[in-house]
């Protein structure tokens, strides 16, 4: 292997193991789901929007009132997703919201059949009756740190975050002509903006400690996380970024078992492994580098880009 094929690879194989500790950076900082949001928004926007402007891109963007629109929307969702998803992790665990929340790319291919009019494979069709069928598996066998039943509303929230991460990258698919970063900055900005009165209610943590984890949130999971994607999936095979992904809740599962004494049931794992199995595990016959978005590889709420020059 080259120097050109395994530096992406470390590249994004990086991203998706740092995309795994978010849940635990977000239970250590110790503050509620929209402070969080509105950390990584703020922290991780001010770092894109400077990236941006080192680059020349943000000065030379020139959006149409259309283009401009849409990315606000699709920062709306982007928000709301991970308002939703931090939230799930204190109602279920970290392993079981990461793992519901891909679902996501099934049901963005869902969006795309009402709203574009593409067409459903039969295959599409199987997959998503096998991943819900693992939620409920999951639902219905899955224990908190404290060993009891985890909370239907955790899972609820989750799949509500998976919606919404399917929506933004639905909106986004309509702004293929933005350059990704350019776009995460904007949409980032958005969301601080939208969360900021709500410090109000939900406060930022009083402690030092608590800050530093949202600080490590905003800069290496946001920041430096959309930087290695960008910079690494427009050179890597479908089926590469495909299998690498799995990265992402693997790491999350881990990292509930070995430091938050998630203790999985053997048919909370079946159901784990047909949610990913199903999610993950490549089409036949292939798929564009457009169609990537669709298989859950930005776990940052927006779309996967293809290359760019």
């Amino acid at each position: 292997m080259t120097n050109s094929e395994t530096r992406p690879l470390l590249q994004w194989s990086a991203a998706m193991a740092m995309s795994g500790t978010i849940g635990a950076v977000v239970l250590e900082s110790g503050a509620a789901a929209p402070a969080v949001a509105f950390a990584r928004c703020f922290v991780g926007g001010t770092l894109l929007v400077l990236w941006c402007l080192a680059r020349g891109w943000l000065p030379a963007w020139r959006p149409s009132r259309r283009d401009l629109g849409l990315a606000v929307l699709g920062g709306l969702f982007l928000v709301g997703n991970w308002v939703l998803l931090f939230a799930s992790y204190a109602l279920s665990s970290i392993s079981v919201s990461t793992v519901v929340y891909h679902t996501q790319p099934l049901i963005l291919v869902g969006l795309a059949a009402a709203f574009l009019g593409e067409k459903v494979a039969k295959s599409h069709l199987v997959r998503a009756a096998i991943a819900f069928g693992g939620v409920a598996l999951i639902s219905l066998s899955a224990h908190g740190e404290d060993g009891k039943p985890v909370q239907l509303a955790g899972i609820g929230l989750a799949l509500g975050a998976a919606v919404l991460y399917a929506g933004a990258s639905f909106v986004a698919k309509q702004l293929k002509h933005i350059r990704p970063h350019l776009l995460a900055a904007v949409q980032t900005t958005v969301g601080a903006l939208v969360l900021a009165p709500l410090l109000l209610v939900t406060p930022l943590p009083s402690t030092t400690s608590g800050l530093l984890w949202l600080v490590l949130l905003g800069t290496v999971h946001t920041a430096l996380l959309y930087v290695l994607m960008y910079a690494s999936i427009g050179k890597l095979p479908t089926t590469t970024v495909a299998l690498l992904s799995y990265f992402y809740p693997v790491v999350a599962v881990l990292v509930d078992i070995a430091f938050y004494g998630h203790r999985p049931t053997w048919p909370e794992v079946l159901g784990m492994l047909a949610v990913l199995a199903a999610a993950l595990s490549p089409q036949r016959g292939g798929q564009s580098r457009d169609a990537q978005v669709s298989r859950g590889t930005d776990p940052c709420g927006t779309r996967t880009p293809g290359r760019r020059s």
